[in-house]
């Protein structure tokens, strides 16, 4: 990111119409190149889902497609602020890329309350697999009916006839990579955040021998289920080793782990 905003300011020249206005190109079109591929990818998350059943698949789907919408709303702010300081408006509806992505947008926009709306978790699974399969389908869809469509306005970078200078090219493509890296970036954070929240649960209810409480409704994918948020017990009914440790009083380090409890069981 620091490298693209290097060559955004100081190494991209000046747009000869639109001056410094045109900078804004270089963070619109990475956006919405990178959300296009993301809801594309949630949907091949979701094909694996539905092929195997397996909880990891439908959790990647999710996040795939909960960023991505966060960066098509970033899309649609900077495309907006660039329509109304190249072209007096807000909004252009007779701009067919526009309108398309916006749709595109919609679309997804509903896909969070569609989960919301199934309790059961292995329906909500299913059912918004089949969805992510479909609206991704329809992504590259979009993309080529707008590409033949005859009312063009909206600039085409990789076209055969694009005119871009070698300097922009390249400042475009190391945003293109920055944004890309962003996105991977937010996907395994907030990966690694429901994985460590559905340990959390887990390894609570049994320091405190509760029975797993109700699942409350949510949009989110149900971890309590996995591999991950269950440990197998061992075939002598021991629990696994982690590295976890509870505080307890008369230890000379006041903590005592998980392998020691074993031991004093035995």
């Amino acid at each position: 990111m620091a490298a693209s905003l290097g060559l955004v300011f100081f190494y991209a020249p000046l747009e000869a119409e639109q001056g410094f206005l045109q900078k804004i190109f270089y963070v619109h079109v990475p956006l919405a190149i990178v959300a296009l591929c993301g809801f594309m990818l949630g949907g091949l998350f979701a094909i694996q889902h539905l092929r195997t059943r397996e909880t990891r698949w439908d959790l990647r789907s999710y996040v795939t497609i909960h960023i991505s919408l966060i960066f098509a709303v970033g899309t649609l702010v900077t495309g907006s602020i660039w329509a109304k300081g190249s072209w007096g408006h807000w909004w252009v509806w007779s701009e067919p890329t526009l309108v398309s992505f916006l749709i595109i947008f919609l679309l997804y926009a509903t896909y969070q309350p569609l989960r919301f709306a199934i309790e059961d978790p292995e329906r909500q699974a299913r059912y918004a697999s089949v969805f992510a399969v479909t609206a991704g389908a329809f992504v590259p869809l979009n993309y080529v009916a707008v590409n033949l469509s005859t009312a063009y306005v909206h600039p085409r970078v990789f076209s055969s006839t694009s005119n871009l200078p070698g300097s922009m090219a390249l400042t475009l493509l190391v945003s293109l990579v920055a944004t890309a890296l962003l996105f991977a970036t937010l996907c395994r954070y907030e990966l690694t955040a429901k994985h460590a929240r559905a340990q959390l649960r887990a390894l609570r209810r049994r320091l405190s021998e509760e029975h797993p409480a109700p699942r409350a409704r949510s949009a989110a994918p149900n971890l309590d289920r996995s591999d991950i948020a269950q440990p197998r017990r061992s075939s002598t009914g021991a629990q696994p080793a982690t590295a976890m440790t509870a505080r307890a009083g008369g230890s000379p380090s006041g903590t005592v782990t998980a392998q020691s409890v074993g031991r004093s069981g035995a």
